[in-house]
């Protein structure tokens, strides 16, 4: 891995750091691949590193006792996993997977708290986007409830095109059914009926995303109404983006 003090930052909670709360980290951040399907952290144990994402999406997930996975939220390159151990958390209260494969940074929570401590603009910064992650997470309760399968997967797939890094998703129908609390039979129909649109095309082990537009259209109001708290709070995702979805991020 090259030497993290010498690259570019490509996570937005760190991009978005003053340089004297950044400098002070970057000794102690260290640069990690992350494997697809590799937990960074269970549910009720402990917070070992907090993550900043720089390639590839994390699911949230909350284990049940059938031995099922119910997705509560995702993370990419605009924010961290595991801030909870910012706040003293001795035990995750969800599991962290990777979807997407890709790269992170990753730091010991004390480290990172005891910058905190001395500087008021970084406790400030963790708020924000902590709540824009909470935003998001209430959104993903309501949609699960209030809205239909197509809408559902239509609001996923435009947050794991916000993350990913191009068009093509490399992601399965079985585990976005896992995820979605779903049988794979249900999102196969969802998936055909935004194929059938023009939204998308799929193929065994990928999404290509070919009209966001019409993905937009197709899904319920809950993407967007996230996605302007979440542009609010720290300014992520660019309003109005293209194809290249915000590729080069931007500090809020």
């Amino acid at each position: 891995m090259p030497d993290v003090a010498t690259i570019p930052v490509p996570n937005l909670f760190l991009a978005a750091l003053h340089s004297q709360d950044l400098d002070p980290l970057r000794p102690h951040l260290e640069a990690i691949t992350m494997t697809a399907r590799e937990f960074l952290h269970e549910k009720d144990r402990p917070v070992d590193y907090i993550y900043f994402p720089a390639a590839g999406m994390i699911s949230l997930i909350i284990p049940l006792e059938d031995g099922g996975l119910v997705e509560a939220g995702i993370v990419g390159k605009e924010n961290a996993v595991g801030l909870a151990g910012l706040a003293g958390a001795s035990k995750a209260t969800v599991s962290a997977m990777v979807q997407m494969p890709g790269s992170a940074f990753r730091i010991r929570p004390s480290i990172m708290r005891e910058q905190m401590i001395r500087s008021h603009a970084l406790a400030m910064q963790v708020l924000r986007f902590s709540h824009a992650l909470n935003a998001q997470l209430s959104y993903s309760a309501v949609c699960n409830v209030r809205h239909t399968l197509p809408e559902r997967l239509a609001r996923w797939l435009l947050m794991a095109h916000d993350r990913g890094q191009g068009d093509v998703l490399p992601l399965t129908q079985e585990f976005m059914g896992i995820l979605l609390g779903v049988r794979r039979s249900g999102i196969t129909l969802a998936a055909r009926r935004l194929h059938q649109r023009g939204a998308i095309t799929y193929t065994r082990g990928r999404v290509t995303i070919r009209d966001r537009a019409l993905l937009e259209q197709s899904s319920c109001e809950c993407y967007a109404a996230a996605a302007a708290i979440s542009r609010a709070l720290i300014g992520w995702p660019a309003e109005g983006r293209t194809a290249d979805r915000g590729q080069n991020i931007q500090q809020p």
